[in-house]
């Protein structure tokens, strides 16, 4: 596939199915994120894998985060917290490592550079004919699933990508008004 087409075409997924992505398929992905931009070069970027028996544990952080909310919530609010890791054979929480107090990458810079890390992750699954999905939802901003995935104080968590074969129909990608979205200065 080349660059302007997988650029163009990528779309999210939000059916995915086993297998998982491979070890190689991996380290291509990781090797297109670490080539996000990055002032100054502090790395802000830090991946969670989560698979098999990960997924269930990544579940049950769901459900104690809706306990901890709500300590009455319902056995199947519960039971629909610990599913949603299942919705894909592989989950990547992306993680922003921020560096406070860096006089010359203000957090902002740093978060952003951790989601082009994440955008990279997600074209270079798109390249190699998987599909993906970037979710956060309540849980990537949830103090509980933060505590339980190690996060520190100024780090913040960009999102979960949901990995895995494409499954289902691929929708037509839209076309979009350039002229809604450009603003030009001549």
């Amino acid at each position: 596939m080349d660059a302007m087409t997988l650029l163009q075409q990528r779309s999210s997924m939000g059916k995915l199915m086993a297998p998982a992505p491979d070890a190689e398929q991996l380290e291509a992905m990781y090797r297109a994120a670490l080539r996000a931009p990055d002032h100054k070069e502090l790395r802000p970027w830090r991946f969670i894998e989560f698979s098999g028996d990960g997924l269930d544990r990544l579940g049950e952080l769901f459900a104690e985060a809706e306990r901890a909310e709500n300590p009455d919530a319902p056995e199947a609010v519960l039971e629909g917290a610990r599913k949603k890791p299942r919705r894909a054979p592989m989950i990547i929480a992306v993680v922003a490592r921020v560096t406070p107090d860096e006089p010359k990458v203000p957090r902002v810079e740093q978060v952003i550079s951790a989601g082009c890390a994440a955008h990279g992750l997600l074209l270079a699954a798109h390249a190699q004919g998987l599909g993906a999905m970037w979710r956060t939802g309540k849980y990537a901003f949830d103090a509980t699933v933060r505590e339980g995935l190690g996060l520190a104080e100024q780090d913040e968590l960009v999102g979960f990508l949901y990995l895995g074969q494409v499954g289902g129909r691929h929708r037509p990608v839209p076309e979009h008004d350039l002229d809604a979205f450009v603003e030009r200065w001549s």
